[in-house]
């Protein structure tokens, strides 16, 4: 059972624990609504049932908030599938649909879970849903898709020309197959006027709450924060994500450079040394390298040192400025900079976040 699992049916079963939480806000501060707003919560095949069953509590629970203070449910919260009965967790599990998509007409608000598996034959599994999809963003329905049902989201070309993120470790899946959108991969939360998407795993309940904070105000949303523990203002997936060097192209020479890159880290290179051991101008060379890896060589570079620096970090006993010779770095003012710009802290906040020597001395 997982921790919101385990909160929640704390709270269901402690009618006191909860009427004591609202009682910790002043009755005004709780809205009251004339207009239910209705929420289609997909089920996709594969869906990740966390981000499925997650979302559901969150805006079930702002329901019973506002029961308690003696109003109406805001949300009419219904599953919606294909089909009605959908297995995920590889059969371990069955999701029960309230109603199919030939049943819903009209939705204000659809969220598409978390997908798990390969996500090509997922995007096979799930077409059926991307013409309701589109039809009902026509309609005027806002969608948000949580962590890797962004897939799902972007194969409807509702995404084509906007920003959107997705987990990290499929960034270069994503951008492979669709190159139309552009992918924030350091986001957790991106809005592009009713089209939202979350960032990596559980930081879906960070995109969950920013739509509660939308539909219902900023105090709802801190009291659910704090029904679920969950940390609010997070904004960024930076600190967690490792870097993957796209290596699915064709071309050889630059194929050769990221490899060379990734072994001569602790050097100091430059795009010029690089261009000229593969025989290739300065200005092809770039294009070619950016067209293939979708990183300037430069970025490139950078992002192979941080990462070899991150991981010293993590699990060495060597200070920042010896971390930094070590990934070839000599200006300590340009790696502190480097570092946070990629990874959202510091050199020294990383060690002390994630190095277990740092957080035990």
């Amino acid at each position: 059972m997982n921790d919101i699992t385990k909160l929640s049916c704390i709270i269901l079963n402690k009618g006191v624990l909860l009427r004591q939480l609202v009682g910790l806000f002043a009755t005004s501060h709780l809205p009251k609504f004339d207009i239910m707003m209705h929420i289609s919560i997909l089920i996709p095949q594969g869906a990740i049932l966390a981000s499925l069953e997650g979302s559901r509590q969150l805006f079930a629970q702002v329901n019973q908030l506002i029961k308690m203070n003696g109003g109406e449910p805001v949300f009419n919260i219904q599953l919606v599938g294909l089909k009605h009965e959908t297995p995920v967790a590889g059969g371990l599990f069955t999701v029960n649909a309230n109603a199919l998509i030939g049943d819903v007409q009209k939705t204000d608000l659809i969220v598409i879970p978390a997908i798990d598996g390969d996500l090509k034959q997922a995007m096979e599994n799930n077409k059926d849903f991307l013409p309701w999809l589109v039809e009902q963003k026509e309609n005027g329905a806002e969608i948000a898709s949580l962590c890797l049902g962004a897939f799902l989201l972007a194969s409807t070309g509702l995404l084509d020309g906007k920003r959107a993120a997705t987990h990290w470790i499929a960034a270069n899946d994503f951008k492979q197959m669709f190159p139309n959108v552009e992918l924030i991969t350091e986001k957790i939360i991106t809005d592009e006027n009713g089209i939202y998407t979350s960032g990596g795993a559980f930081s879906y309940l960070n995109l969950i709450l920013h739509l509660i904070e939308k539909y219902t105000g900023r105090d709802m949303a801190i009291l659910i924060a704090k029904v679920f523990a969950i940390q609010l203002e997070r904004d960024t997936q930076s600190a967690f994500m490792i870097f993957q060097g796209q290596k699915d192209h064709e071309d050889e020479p630059v194929r050769k450079a990221q490899e060379f890159i990734e072994s001569n880290y602790k050097e100091r290179t430059t795009v010029d040394q690089l261009a000229y051991m593969y025989a290739l101008s300065r200005r092809s060379f770039e294009r070619r390298f950016k067209k293939a890896t979708k990183n300037t060589v430069t970025e490139y570079i950078q992002r192979v040192k941080i990462e070899a620096a991150k991981k010293e970090l993590e699990t060495g006993s060597k200070n920042v400025n010896e971390v930094m010779y070590e990934v070839g770095y000599a200006d300590i003012k340009a790696f502190r900079t480097t570092f946070k710009k990629i990874t959202g802290l510091s050199p020294l906040e990383y060690r002390n976040k994630y190095n277990k020597l740092a957080m035990t001395a």
